[in-house]
């Protein structure tokens, strides 16, 4: 198994950790920094997340690098990536940080992109490649994320929530990148129905 695979596996091990560390009734205390007060709990599961992130980035870089591209990296990476997103952002649901909804319709446009791309795939190899719409998704949805999970630190001293606004930022381009992402491809249905 090469670099990029294991930093892939990784990720996904480090999924079933983080939610037992934020999930679990553990008591390991409060710390309050800057207007945030941050159980240490959600504190390590923050710093799980961004590190199992991480090596979706580095995994990414290094096999394009290094030219280890892999029918198993294909295949898990971007499932590790959605596996990690959908369980931080249920996380975020079941401590009610996140609304319900908002979580409900990023998951199923992950799905819906998801299944255009296997579809493309099949019919012709077309790789769909995230255009800027998806990647401001991206990274909203990471920072959201993290915002989330630490009570808005360091920005707690606002009168408002930063994690919330940038959730907000992530559904709009989730809803604009997925219409955008089915509109180019929409030839990939013509016939079909």
């Amino acid at each position: 198994m090469n670099l990029p695979n294991k930093l892939t596996v990784i990720r996904i091990i480090l999924i079933p950790v983080f939610m037992l560390v934020v999930l679990a009734p553990l008591n390991w205390g409060k710390l309050t920094v800057l207007g945030s007060t941050i159980e240490i709990t959600q504190l390590v599961g923050t710093i799980i997340f961004v590190v199992a992130s991480l090596t979706d980035w580095l995994d990414g870089q290094i096999a394009r690098k290094r030219n280890l591209v892999t029918n198993f990296g294909k295949f898990a990476d971007p499932l590790a990536d959605k596996l990690l997103v959908a369980t931080a952002m249920i996380v975020l649901v079941g401590q009610n940080l996140a609304p319900s909804w908002v979580v409900a319709v990023i998951i199923m446009r992950e799905l819906a992109v998801t299944g255009l791309r296997l579809l493309l795939v099949e019919q012709g190899g077309t790789v769909l490649a995230a255009a800027w719409p998806g990647k401001i998704k991206t990274n909203t949805q990471m920072f959201a994320i993290i915002f989330l999970l630490l009570n808005d630190f360091p920005f707690g001293f606002l009168p408002f929530s930063i994690g919330t606004v940038m959730l907000y930022i992530c559904l709009f381009f989730t809803i604009y990148s997925g219409a955008d992402y089915f509109i180019k491809n929409s030839q990939v249905f013509k016939g079909s129905m």
